[in-house]
């Protein structure tokens, strides 16, 4: 991903934080050079000082089948919203676009084991609905293992993190508060949440 220095998030934990907030990534890889992606929720976790991805596919979709053949890429995108120049103080600018986004690379590995399937099953119904969780425990087992196995589980291993933080640090403070003042009145709320993002930035900056 192209990444100005202006631009570069490099604090992990904002974006471990950032990856785990907005968790329904794509996933890509390669099948005979033609690009195919997959939309999934995926959890984010860090153990060993590394960072750890894992996700399943329906067994149907087979781009599972490109899991430990090469490298994957998972990116997640989002807030971003809109710039209008009405928000600068010259007259010769152009609009633009705000957002924030990380990709990570790495190296992915099937899992086959059932308790392994299973426990990332549920760390992702602890993520999206904990309150599920008992229903969850009191479905049959047969149910549950007859679903194992329409699904293909995987972990991956991250080595590379490249992350962006587009959010119009080359303007003058004047105009990145009236792009915040603005997106924040919108009725977009991807643009609402870009101002709290550009807000934030601003906060620590001053701190």
């Amino acid at each position: 991903m192209y990444i100005p220095s202006l631009n570069k998030m490099d604090d992990r934990q904002e974006i471990v934080a950032f990856m785990q907030r907005f968790s329904f990534g794509t996933i890509i890889h390669s099948i005979d050079n033609v690009p195919v992606a997959t939309h999934l929720p995926f959890h984010i976790s860090e153990r060993e000082e590394k960072i750890f991805i894992t996700g399943h596919f329906a067994k149907a979709n087979d781009q599972w089948q490109c899991l430990e053949k090469g490298r994957s890429l998972v990116i997640f995108s989002e807030p971003h919203a809109y710039i209008s120049p009405s928000n600068y103080e010259k007259l010769q600018e152009v609009p633009t676009w705000n957002y924030l986004s990380v990709h990570a690379y790495g190296q992915a590995r099937i899992i086959t084991a059932p308790a392994e399937v299973m426990h990332l099953l549920e760390n992702s119904i602890q993520d999206y609905e904990p309150a599920y969780m008992q229903q969850w425990r009191d479905l049959p087992d047969a149910f549950k293992h007859k679903m194992l196995h329409g699904i293909v589980a995987f972990e991956l291993a991250i080595d590379d993190l490249q992350a962006k933080k587009k959010l119009s640090q080359n303007k003058t403070l004047t105009e990145q508060r009236n792009i915040i003042d603005n997106l924040s009145n919108s009725p977009d709320s991807n643009a609402v949440l870009t101002a709290a993002y550009m807000r934030k930035r601003l906060d620590g900056h001053a701190g």
